[in-house]
């Protein structure tokens, strides 16, 4: 048997042109591996927009902050318990939803940016990251902002965007010639940003309304697939953020006040499902669905604890948006696959960086603590 032979696995008694074809077939499989690898990548196409460009993006925009998130970088863990009511079980299988079912949960309040040390402000996109730990290992990893809508359409956009938001270190704000060139690209984004300047801001965490913005389908048992969105709506009535919290000195008295808060007593949101209707936009997030679309209450969130961020604990948990059970799918928002793959490349990054205390040292329990 020759060395070819053996290399390629040919049995011995191939004829050398079978042997050469068989080779050439072999060499086909690899440089076409390779090239899908390649143009994963990026390698193929050095214009091409890739989760490593724009987690680099982030890191230009907010400077090296090694060990932390490229975004949502300040933040607090929480703790708690999803209790379902059976609403959810008739547009979706996922157990979660099941009346009666009790899931634990684990989170994380954040801010948007990537400056792990920066002063609360009330104007910053306030977010809250869950994980739902269902029973055969099945999870749902979810992010929300308090936003109405999304700014941006497409990952393109988001990118674009970030560089065009940058901060001017004189000013404190945006340029305003790259915002008004920015808007001028992408109307969509100037009118999503009318709706995210209207919106109310309320006093903290605790009174947010904290939204999925991008869309998914539940899917029901008999596969029948629905469009919807999600949000998160408190319980505690909404009030606004008024001029001495803003002033105050407290560099973290968002954070310092929940946990304030969950020291006195469980904080709760309801879990609100949009159906969305013919026509509803499902692949562009800023765009509102119409305020008249069917909602229901699927079931109550409970959270119950906080500690700071630290090893073990929701530091370590990558919050991929397409992380989901059996009865909840991915919709065609581009933005999600985005996500996901550059949420996956910050948290490969963060992870072979050495780590600093969190700005948010403030605790709270009245249960378990992630």
């Amino acid at each position: 048997m020759t060395l070819l032979h053996r290399l390629t696995g040919a049995p011995p008694g191939m004829t050398p042109r079978a042997l050469i074809l068989r080779v050439c077939a072999i060499g086909a499989l690899l440089a076409g591996t390779a090239g899908a690898f390649a143009a994963a990548g990026g390698w193929l196409s050095p214009t091409a927009l890739t989760p490593a460009r724009v987690v680099d993006r982030f890191e230009q925009v907010n400077g090296p902050h090694p060990g932390f998130r490229r975004n949502h970088a300040k933040g607090l863990c929480v703790a708690g318990e999803f209790a379902g009511n059976g609403a959810g079980a008739a547009l979706s299988k996922a157990g979660v939803f099941a009346a009666g079912r009790v899931t634990p949960v684990e989170g994380r309040f954040a801010l948007a940016g990537g400056q792990p040390y920066a002063a609360d402000a009330a104007a910053t996109v306030r977010s809250l990251a869950l994980r739902f730990r269902l029973p055969d290992r099945e999870e749902w990893r979810t992010g929300m902002n308090a936003l109405p809508v999304f700014p941006v359409r497409t990952p393109e956009a988001f990118y674009e965007q970030l560089l065009a938001g940058k901060l001017d270190p004189a000013t404190g704000k945006p340029d305003p010639e790259r915002m008004k060139a920015f808007f001028a690209v992408h109307p969509e984004s100037a009118k999503a940003a009318g709706l995210i300047k209207a919106r109310p801001i309320t006093a903290g965490f605790a009174d947010s309304t904290f939204r999925s913005l991008n869309a998914f389908r539940f899917v029901a048992a008999d596969g029948r697939a629905t469009p919807v969105r999600w949000a998160l709506v408190p319980e505690r009535p909404a009030v606004p953020e008024t001029a001495a919290q803003t002033a105050r000195t407290d560099k973290n008295y968002l954070f310092d006040d929940l946990a304030a808060q969950l020291r006195q007593a469980p904080l709760r949101w309801r879990l609100v499902v949009t159906v969305g209707g013919a026509g509803d936009a499902t692949a562009d997030a800023t765009l509102p669905w119409p305020a008249d679309r069917e909602s229901l209450d699927v079931g109550t969130l409970t959270l119950t604890g906080a500690t700071p961020e630290e090893a073990g604990n929701c530091r370590d948990v990558n919050f991929d948006p397409l992380v989901l059970p059996d009865g909840i799918a991915p919709s065609d928002d581009p933005l999600l696959s985005a996500r996901s793959a550059a949420y996956a490349r910050s948290f490969t990054r963060r992870a072979g960086e050495a780590t600093r205390p969190s700005a948010v040292t403030a605790t709270a329990g009245q249960g378990d603590t992630p």
